[in-house]
C-alpha cells in the first residue's frame, strides 16, 4: 500500500507528507492487516456485546500463562507472562475499562505481575469463583452485561455463564469452547489476552483512536 494524504490534514506545501497525513496513511495499513489476519465472523459476531463491558475479568493459569508451572530448587513457583497481553490489559485501562484476576491458586509471581500492571481488583485462592464475581460486581455497581471473563478450565464453567461476554483460549478446554462466546487465536499465555483487550476496544469505537495516539509518536 503506498502513502496517501488525508482530506482531514494539512499540507506543508513543500513537496514532504506531513506527520498528520503519515499517521493517517499508516493507521488505514494497520487497519487493513488487521482485517486480513481473522477479524472474521466470530469476532464481528461479539462486538455488541463487548461493547457493554466495562470490566473484564481474568483467570491466570491457562490464560495470563500457559498453564506450566515451574519451581526453583528452593521451592519458589515461577509464572511466565506475556508483555503483550500485559500491554493489551494496559491498553483497555486507558479506554476506562477495569482489569481484574480472579484464580483458584495463590503465587507471589502473580502477585508481582499484578502489581507491575497497577491491577486493584485481585484475588487469589478463589475456590468459588462466582460468590468472589458477585461481590466485585455489587461493589462496582455493574450489571452481569457489563462484565467479562476469560477461563480455560472446568473450574471456570459456572462464572463464564454468568458473564456479558465470555471467552476462553485457543488451546482451552473442549468443554469451555462449547459455552463461550469468543475463542482466541492465540494459546494461554501467547497473546489470548491481548487480542480479547483488543476485541473490546474494536467493539468500543477506541481501538484506532489508540492505535493512532501511538502510530503518532513513530
Amino acid at each position: 500500500m503506498s502513502i496517501h494524504g488525508d482530506d482531514s490534514c494539512v499540507s506543508p506545501g513543500n513537496g514532504y507528507i506531513s506527520d498528520c497525513n503519515l499517521t493517517q496513511a499508516l493507521l488505514k495499513k494497520a487497519s487493513a492487516r488487521n482485517e486480513m489476519e481473522g477479524r472474521g465472523y466470530a469476532w464481528k459476531n461479539c462486538l455488541e456485546k463487548a461493547k457493554e463491558i466495562k470490566l473484564l475479568l481474568l483467570d491466570v493459569d491457562g490464560v495470563l500463562t500457559n498453564g506450566s508451572i515451574s519451581y526453583t530448587d528452593e521451592g519458589k513457583e515461577i509464572k511466565t507472562f506475556s508483555v503483550k497481553d500485559g500491554f493489551g490489559i494496559n491498553l483497555l485501562r486507558k479506554a476506562g475499562v477495569e482489569v481484574g484476576i480472579i484464580t483458584a491458586r495463590s503465587s507471589e509471581a502473580l502477585t508481582r505481575r499484578a502489581r507491575d500492571l497497577q491491577l486493584k481488583h485481585v484475588y487469589q485462592g478463589i475456590r468459588e469463583k462466582v460468590a468472589m464475581y458477585d461481590t466485585l460486581r455489587k461493589e462496582l455497581n455493574l450489571q452481569p452485561r457489563e462484565v467479562a471473563y476469560m477461563g480455560d478450565d472446568w473450574l471456570d464453567l459456572s462464572l463464564l455463564t454468568r458473564v456479558g461476554f465470555s471467552a476462553t483460549v485457543a488451546d482451552g478446554a473442549p468443554e469451555v469452547q462449547k459455552i463461550v462466546d469468543y475463542i482466541s487465536r492465540n494459546p494461554g499465555g501467547k497473546g489470548a489476552v491481548r487480542e480479547v483487550c483488543e476485541l473490546i476496544l474494536d467493539a468500543k469505537g477506541k481501538y484506532e483512536s489508540l492505535l493512532s495516539y501511538y502510530l503518532a509518536k513513530v
